[in-house]
């Protein structure tokens, strides 16, 4: 008897060991290859797969609340630290030249949040709750640290098939934008060619009251988004002060790499079998995909309209940049214009619009909880 307990000790994660695990084990590699091979949203993906990997492996001492992954949970994500502390970081790298210098691109950031109202609306359809469809909409702003924010104070039981379906829609923006792109605008509209500076450069005084006032400002409309655009802006100040050069660095390096990491394994421990494959989670990866094309549709609705009434001199392909995965959007919106025009520069016109839908998808998810959270 005692070598028999023995051995089903010795053995337990072998007899414990379950089809859900093994499949989750197997979307945990999926994402390690896109990191490593595809080089998708690496800096995520790979540690979010690696976490799922070791949270699917059975009786392991890292999921259980005592743990690692446990502990990182209640210290960092359950009381929204970690997307805090990465949007200092986010704020730190984040040059909001491009949006001060053409300010009508905050139009098409605004513009680029509306997918996430209508996929809350198709969500409920689907008899998601309230809270848990304003949740899904978020992954639409293509906003990981807003998506995981949101998420965690409204639908905590969802957090792992949002923030996995949200930042892998983020690092899939050069695969899914263009088509939208294509589809949306003609290819005269593709071509207008926008002026690589139309204006004078912004002077260090605004680049410095620009986070203040802005973190003011949103902070009295939608005092919920006062955490998270208090932290982008914080970040952004140490950037444009340029007296704290070493804190500056702190939060664009050291900072956000150690947060990333935890943010990502702990993400992914959330990912075990028996919970994540259901229903829910193909509806939820499915309408997040749906938010990402109707935001990114919003936007270039609006960039044609703002086409029109310029009369041809606002090139629509910017208004895809209006969601918030920058800066790859506004990378792939300017390589989209340089097939069809190869004089056509849009990356500055496009960084504006990708800044100011950082800021806009603060606003919407502050609006989101200002409305659900009780």
């Amino acid at each position: 008897m005692a070598d028999a307990s023995f051995t089903t000790e010795l053995l337990k994660g072998f007899i414990q060991l379950s089809w859900q695990n093994l499949v989750m084990m197997g979307v945990g590699g999926v994402l390690i290859y896109l990191a490593i091979v595809k080089e998708y949203e690496p800096v995520l993906l790979l540690p979010i797969g690696a976490g799922a990997i070791l949270a699917n492996i059975p009786a392991n001492e890292l999921i259980t609340p005592e743990g690692m992954f446990g502990t990182l949970y209640s210290f960092g994500i359950k009381n929204e630290l970690f997307p805090l502390l990465i949007f200092i970081g986010v704020g730190a790298m984040t040059d909001f030249g491009p949006l001060l210098e053409r300010p009508y691109t905050v139009i098409l950031g605004a513009a680029a949040q509306f997918g996430i109202f209508g996929t809350l609306l198709l969500a409920t359809l689907f008899g998601f709750h309230i809270n848990e469809a304003a949740s899904i909409g978020i992954i639409g702003a293509a906003d990981g640290p807003t998506s995981i924010f949101v998420a965690s104070v409204l639908a905590p039981n969802l957090l792992a098939p949002i923030t996995v379906a949200a930042y892998s829609y983020m690092s899939l923006v050069p695969i899914i934008q263009p088509p939208i792109m294509r589809m949306l605008t003609t290819p005269a509209e593709r071509a207008i060619v926008m002026p690589f500076t139309d204006s004078k450069p912004v002077s260090k005084t605004v680049k410095v009251l620009f986070p203040i006032v802005t973190t003011l400002v949103c902070g009295f409309i939608a005092p919920m988004s006062a955490p998270l655009i208090g932290m982008l802006m914080f970040g952004n100040l140490l950037r444009e002060a340029r007296v704290v050069e070493r804190l500056s660095n702190t939060a664009q390096n050291e900072l956000i790499n150690i947060v990333t990491i935890f943010l990502g394994l702990t993400i992914g421990s959330t990912m075990v079998g028996a919970s994540f494959l259901n229903w829910q989670t193909a509806l939820i990866i499915g309408m997040g995909l749906i938010a990402f094309i109707l935001d990114t549709a919003a936007g270039l609705s609006f960039g044609k309209v703002m086409c029109i009434l310029t009369r041809g001199k606002v090139n629509p392909l910017i208004g895809a940049a209006g969601i918030s995965a920058f800066p790859m959007s506004a990378r792939v919106v300017n390589k989209v214009g340089l097939e069809a025009n190869p004089n056509n520069y849009l990356i500055f016109h496009a960084m504006g619009a990708n800044t100011a839908g950082q800021i806009g998808s603060v606003m919407a998810g502050g609006a989101v909880l200002a409305l659900l959270a009780h």
